[in-house]
């Protein structure tokens, strides 16, 4: 009966969706998590995940909210779930591959074997980084006694929903699919590899670390420069085996800044360490200014130019969770230099003159050598890896 009950307000909820969508020409997915009263926390970032208001979600059981960024722009879903301190959430299903990243707490993740096999439980910790893979039966448990546990859950719902308009097909689908779990060589959750591909000039100086779960992002070190891009900083390239999804970590030294880009819609970005600021703005037009520290979460719209700065003391690293491989420029990789990267010398003075300020607000000044101005070709040297 139950279940029954739960089918026939799934179908409900979803004719009221569609019939929102055609008489609003309104995305599917903003409808429904409209539709859920949940809070759903907009604007151009949001200054700490660790403290938003959630909400309690009837279906999942647990505090909720979500982020719709500027932007995501109807590419990709951001939201916050909380576990409260000792519990264990019930188990769900989701069918659409998810990347979690643990924005505070410690606790264990079981993802349910199928046919008979065990299931994998592994444990996740603050800054922890790990895929949820589409189709398969999860459960999340907060280990700490005396403080709740938040994850930043990310995915392509918004993307997938406009082709198919039901929450119910991706929350409650029966369809399991193969056994991505099993079939992979190496345990799901083992120590991620890393991978140089070779053959591929679009990849020559690129590594990519493999796996399904990342211990802790804050501390990674397993680095390579990302030349080209200024301020002398290492990033990581992270692959998983068996989804499209990818992300990649830069690390960027004290009192330096990192040159601008561009790219397409959907890159969500959260800061596991540091102190700074980040500057977008569409070309030509007038700069938005955020703020960030840890917990800090911000997406570029499209094709907005967009700046990151350290000015702490500390290196600092931001996390990037890409878009789908279909949209245009879906990464941070910028093919087209002269169109979609500004080199220093070419940079607004309004740029420069700002961090020096912004510096000397907490006693310091750059580190940024003055022939990176009058150069657009300098390079930094580079060590084998490292901050």
């Amino acid at each position: 009966m139950a279940d029954t009950a739960q089918a026939n307000a799934a179908t409900t909820t979803t004719s009221a969706i569609l019939q929102q969508v055609s008489l609003r020409q309104a995305s599917p997915y903003d409808v429904w998590i409209e539709s859920l009263g949940l809070p759903i926390h907009t604007g151009y970032y949001v200054e700490d995940v660790r403290t938003i208001e959630l909400g309690w979600w009837e279906e999942r059981q647990c505090n909720t909210a979500f982020l719709k960024l500027a932007g995501q722009e109807g590419v990709t879903e951001a939201r916050i779930t909380e576990i409260p301190a000792g519990a264990t959430l019930p188990p769900v299903r989701f069918g659409l591959d998810e990347v979690v990243y643990v924005v505070e707490g410690r606790g264990l993740a079981t993802v349910q074997g199928r046919n008979g096999r065990a299931a994998k439980t592994f444990e996740w910790q603050k800054h922890s980084l790990f895929l949820v893979p589409r189709n398969y039966t999860h459960q999340f448990s907060n280990v700490q006694g005396n403080a709740p546990a938040r994850l930043l859950h990310y995915n392509y719902l918004p993307t997938a929903m406009a082709v198919v308009p039901d929450p119910g097909f991706y929350l409650r689908s029966p369809y399991e699919g193969p056994d991505v779990v099993s079939e992979q060589e190496v345990d799901f959750y083992s120590e991620a590899k890393v991978v140089t591909p070779s053959g591929d000039s679009d990849n020559r100086g690129m590594a990519f670390w493999v796996g399904n779960f990342f211990p802790n992002m804050r501390s990674w070190d397993q680095l390579v420069p990302f030349r080209g891009r200024g301020a002398g900083g290492h990033v990581v390239w992270i692959r998983y085996p068996s989804t499209t999804i990818t992300n990649h970590m830069s690390v960027f030294p004290a009192q330096t800044y990192k040159k601008a880009h561009r790219h397409g819609p959907g890159v969500v970005i959260i800061i596991p360490a540091g102190e700074g600021y980040s500057v977008m703005w569409p070309e030509g037009q007038e700069k938005v200014f955020i703020p960030w520290h840890e917990g800090s979460v911000f997406v570029p719209p499209n094709r907005w130019f967009h700046q990151h700065f350290n000015v702490g003391s500390q290196p600092g690293r931001y996390l990037a969770f890409h878009a789908p491989r279909n949209m245009s420029t879906y990464s941070e990789r910028v093919e087209d230099r002269a169109r979609d990267q500004i080199e220093y010398p070419d940079e607004d003075p309004w740029i420069r003159e700002t961090f020096g300020k912004e510096l000397a607000k907490r006693g310091l000044t750059s580190l940024l050598p003055e022939i990176a101005y009058q150069e657009r070709e300098f390079e930094w040297e580079y060590g084998q890896q490292g901050d």
